[in-house]
């Protein structure tokens, strides 16, 4: 046993997700004679759109991964789980001879008794600290006469702390991992975690720069109830997310109504950063359009996006307090694409190019004319997309 209790600490540090845990444990156990037919570890999980995480183990097939949706059947049915049972009557361990009829009223046990299944335990261990990530849930079946035996069992009792920890550095990893790129995108999680977290930390890129803005929303906020407001938000900004991860881009701020998102490019290469954003700005419009069709008829509002693109040079690293920063994009380059984006209404636009973004991407386009920017010395020329590029 001291040598599993060893093995689990070790992948503990080593692992990358659940199923190696659970895989690797239950193999070593088989080969000392225990009849595992199948386990799982479930656990709680932190990300937005997942409820909790599970790796189930089959002997002599592949240990699969999932993520139980917020919403989903799966979230929907776990009250109908032993797990679930456990957990509200505050019990730690639980225990059903499949081979006697037991627990079969829970789908899951129903199912593997019929597979042939004999014995299904259950053990839930719990992080007391921890507010999120509260515990496992251990689940071992058998399919073999009898089951598991007490000795057995008692040998999985004590595997538990060392299991418990393994799965805890895992999760908690997996975790940092995973909120990080949810808050700050996955790009620039990658540059935070490999060390880039001191302010002023950063340098100069070249960028293609989308600055899209949901038109006439603060008079949106005078009709509809707050949690309403925020449905409209999530809709469009979901869709606005959606094509510019598709062409490589990322989303770096929403403030308000507005999204910041940049496309980094080498500076002999920017033609290919400015198509990219060029083909999220006329791919969200029409997803856009499509979304406002399909409101309407429901009798909700019509909601336009303003797109500004432009190109140049920008400072992508930390700023802000020296206990809380922000890792954005600042420079000339962002305030001229801002103040770009007010003249999407004074146009009648809902897509504009600076010049620098036009003659890069090269695609065609018509001159609008030249206008004096707020506190941007130089007046700006604007274009838009040519009819027949559009």
């Amino acid at each position: 046993m001291k040598d599993h209790i060893q093995w689990l600490i070790e992948q503990g540090i080593t692992c990358e997700h659940i199923g190696e845990l659970v895989s690797g444990l239950c193999e070593r156990l088989i080969q000392d004679g225990f009849p595992i037919w199948r386990a799982s570890i479930r656990m709680p999980s932190l990300h937005p759109m997942y409820r909790g995480v599970s790796a189930s183990f089959v002997r002599g097939g592949a240990t699969i991964l999932e993520n139980a949706e917020h919403g989903s059947e799966t979230e929907r049915n776990f009250e109908k789980t032993p797990i679930f049972y456990l957990l509200s009557r505050d019990e730690s361990r639980g225990r059903w001879n499949l081979a006697k009829g037991e627990g079969l009223d829970y789908g899951e046990l129903n199912e593997f008794a019929r597979g042939g299944g004999t014995d299904h335990v259950i053990s839930i261990f719990e992080f007391p600290k921890e507010v999120a990530l509260r515990g496992l849930g251990f689940s071992l079946t058998s399919d073999a006469p009898g089951g598991f035996s007490d000795g057995q069992l008692e040998v999985i009792e004590q595997l538990l702390p060392a299991l418990g920890l393994a799965a805890y550095r895992v999760a908690v990893s997996k975790t940092a991992t995973e909120i990080l790129a949810v808050y700050t995108g996955a790009k620039t999680s990658a540059r935070i975690l490999a060390g880039e977290t001191q302010r002023g930390m950063g340098g100069s890129i070249n960028a293609a720069i989308l600055l899209a803005d949901l038109r006439d929303f603060t008079a949106l906020t005078e009709v509809y109830d707050p949690g309403e407001i925020v449905g409209f938000l999530n809709e469009h900004f979901d869709l606005i997310d959606r094509h510019v991860e598709e062409n490589s881009g990322e989303i770096l701020k929403f403030m308000g109504d507005s999204v910041l998102a940049i496309f980094p490019t080498d500076a002999e290469d920017s033609k290919t950063a400015c198509l990219a954003a060029l083909a999220s700005a006329k791919n969200l419009l029409k997803a856009n359009e499509v979304l406002n069709r399909e409101r309407t008829l429901n009798g909700g509002p019509d909601i336009g996006v303003d797109v500004v693109l432009h190109v140049g040079e920008v400072f992508y690293g930390n700023v802000g307090a020296r206990g809380r920063l922000d890792f954005t994009v600042i420079g000339r380059a962002v305030n001229e694409a801002s103040r770009l984006e007010k003249l999407c209404g004074t146009l009648g636009e809902n897509l504009l190019m600076s010049e620098s973004f036009a003659k890069t991407c090269a695609a065609a386009s018509e001159y609008l004319g030249s206008f004096d920017l707020r506190g941007v010395s130089k007046r700006a020329d604007v274009f838009r997309l040519a009819d027949t590029a559009s």
